[in-house]
């Protein structure tokens, strides 16, 4: 059986940006991910931020094929608990707690743990994780505070998110330690909103084309 780890890397893998993207309509939620997946984005991080978002990352599953739904801002163990009976591909903490780890150690399915802080990269290091999400990247130092700290943890990869747009992904891309982004900029709200899925499509295209 492959090792969360082993997993985290085959899910960073698959796209050199995660879109990350909140939905309070399941319906809209199938018709994102699918134009994502046209453009070359076979994943999506549906975050816990809305009313629908359970139902959404449901539709998600269940309503779509060759596609990763990730739940994103799971933040408790009871969160964690609600995506994993839906039968998430991954999950994406904004930080990192005991209780939270204790909880992914009881399951198959990886999570992706946030941290801020070198503190916080060791600590996650010590439990035996060599994957996790910088947040909010551009406030916590950006692409440039990955670079400087990338010799002292060698052993850690990134997927900064928070901040990140088109202009600014390649930077963060570049840097030896960030395996993949996050970002809301390859599937906007307006363009959900609006229908406009071939503008999402366009985008991901974009995004899937991005070096790394």
């Amino acid at each position: 059986m492959k090792s969360k780890n082993e997993k985290l890397a085959e899910i960073i893998a698959l796209s050199p940006v995660i879109p990350v993207v909140q939905f309070d309509d399941p319906d809209q939620a199938v018709a994102t991910a699918n134009a994502l997946a046209e453009g070359g984005i076979p994943i999506v991080e549906i975050s816990l931020r809305t009313k629908n978002a359970l139902e959404c990352i449901q539709a998600g599953i269940k309503r779509t094929e060759g596609i990763v739904v990730g739940a994103g801002t799971v933040n408790t163990p009871e969160l964690m608990a609600d995506v994993l009976e839906l039968g998430v591909g991954f999950m994406v903490s904004p930080g990192t707690t005991q209780d939270l780890l204790i909880a992914a150690d009881k399951t198959h399915t990886p999570l992706l743990p946030g941290v801020a802080t070198v503190s916080e990269a060791m600590a996650l290091m010590a439990e035996g994780y060599r994957y996790a999400k910088f947040f909010p990247a551009g406030p916590a130092g950006g692409p440039s505070y990955l670079k400087s700290i990338a010799p002292v943890l060698p052993k850690l990869t990134f997927c900064p998110t928070g901040g990140l747009t088109a202009d600014n992904a390649p930077e963060y891309l570049s840097a030896a330690n960030v395996g993949c982004v996050g970002g809301s900029w390859v599937a906007p709200t307006s363009k959900i909103e609006a229908g406009e899925w071939e503008a999402i499509t366009a985008l991901a295209a974009q995004a899937a084309a991005l070096a790394r």
